[in-house]
C-alpha cells in the first residue's frame, strides 16, 4: 500500500507540471485523464493520483469534478467561467472591470444560458432566504443570472491576468445590461450615471445596435431616454425610438409608479425629484 501511495505521489507531482506546463491551472478530472494517458499512467492509478494530490494540498476542489492548482493565484474571473460552462463575466464584476464604475463588487457576476444549481439549492438548511443563491469557493461567491440563449451575446475574451483570458461582456452589452436588469444594480441610478459620466468610452451606435437586437421595448426606450439625456444626437436614436411599445414603460422599475410621461419616448419618468 505504502509504494502505491508514494507512486500515487510521485506520478501526481509530474501530473501537475504537466498541467501547469500547457496552461490548464483550472482543470477537470476529464482533462486530468487525458493528460495522465499522454504522461503514460495507467488508468488504474488515476484514483489514487488525484486522490494523493487533492490530499497533499497540490491541487484544491472547486466543485465535482473541477480542481485547480493550488501554488497558482487563480483569478476569481476565471473560477467563475469554468464553474459554470458556458458563462461570462457580467454586472457589476464587468462595469467594475471596465471602468465604468467605482464600486467594488463584494462577489463575482456572471451570465450563462444554463440553469445553475448551486449548493445551497440542494440543502434548505444551507440556504440563506434573504441571499441570491451562489457558488461559494473559499471567501468568493459567484452569481450567476441565467438569460435567454439569445441574449448570450456581446462577450469578449478579455485577458484579467497574465495566465487567464476570459470570456466578459463587452462594455456595450454590460451598459445594456444595467437597463434591462435595473434590480440588480439597485435602481436605474446606476446606469443613468454610467451613460452620462462615461458616454464618451462607448461605441453608441454598438449599444444601440444591441439594444435592437435584445429585442424588449422597454429596455430600448429606457436606453433611447439616457442617451437623448446625455447629449447624444437625435438621428443616433432614431432606430431606438422607432421601436414599438404598446403602453408606456417604467423608468425604474425599482420605484413607485408616479411620475410625469416623457411622450417621446413613452416613459414614466419616476425618478426622485424633478427630472430636468
Amino acid at each position: 500500500m505504502r509504494q502505491t501511495e508514494n507512486y500515487g505521489a510521485s506520478e501526481g507531482r509530474k501530473l501537475v507540471r504537466y498541467l501547469t506546463d500547457n496552461g490548464q491551472y483550472i482543470f477537470s478530472i476529464e482533462q486530468a485523464h487525458a493528460a495522465a494517458e499522454k504522461l503514460g499512467i495507467p488508468k488504474s492509478y488515476e484514483s489514487v493520483l488525484l486522490t494523493s494530490l487533492f490530499q497533499g494540498k497540490w491541487v484544491q476542489r472547486l466543485r465535482r469534478g473541477l480542481y485547480s492548482i493550488a501554488d497558482v493565484s487563480i483569478h476569481p474571473f476565471a473560477i467563475a467561467t469554468r464553474l459554470v460552462e458556458p458563462s461570462a463575466i457580467s454586472h457589476w464584476s464587468a462595469l467594475n472591470h471596465h471602468g465604468l464604475t467605482e464600486q467594488i463588487p463584494q462577489a463575482v457576476f456572471a451570465i450563462t444560458p444554463t440553469k445553475v444549481v448551486t449548493p445551497s439549492m440542494r440543502s434548505s438548511s444551507s440556504a440563506r432566504p434573504a441571499e441570491r443563491h451562489a457558488w461559494e469557493v473559499g471567501a468568493a461567491r459567484y452569481h450567476y443570472m441565467t438569460v435567454k440563449h439569445e441574449y448570450f451575446f456581446g462577450i469578449d475574451p478579455v485577458w484579467v491576468s497574465e495566465q487567464f483570458r476570459i470570456p466578459m461582456t463587452n462594455k456595450e452589452r454590460t451598459v445594456l445590461e444595467t437597463f434591462a436588469s435595473p434590480r440588480l444594480f439597485g435602481g436605474i441610478g446606476e446606469a443613468l450615471s454610467v451613460v452620462e459620466q462615461h458616454a464618451d468610452k462607448l461605441d453608441i451606435k454598438q449599444l444601440v445596435d444591441y439594444a435592437r437586437r435584445y429585442g424588449k421595448a422597454s429596455v430600448a426606450k429606457r436606453l433611447g431616454w439616457a442617451l437623448g439625456r446625455a447629449g447624444i444626437s437625435e438621428k443616433t436614436l432614431v432606430p431606438l425610438r422607432n421601436i414599438p411599445l404598446t403602453g408606456i414603460a417604467i423608468l425604474d422599475p425599482t420605484r413607485p409608479r408616479r411620475g410625469p410621461i416623457n411622450s417621446r419616448w413613452q416613459i414614466l419618468e419616476n425618478l426622485a425629484g424633478r427630472v430636468v
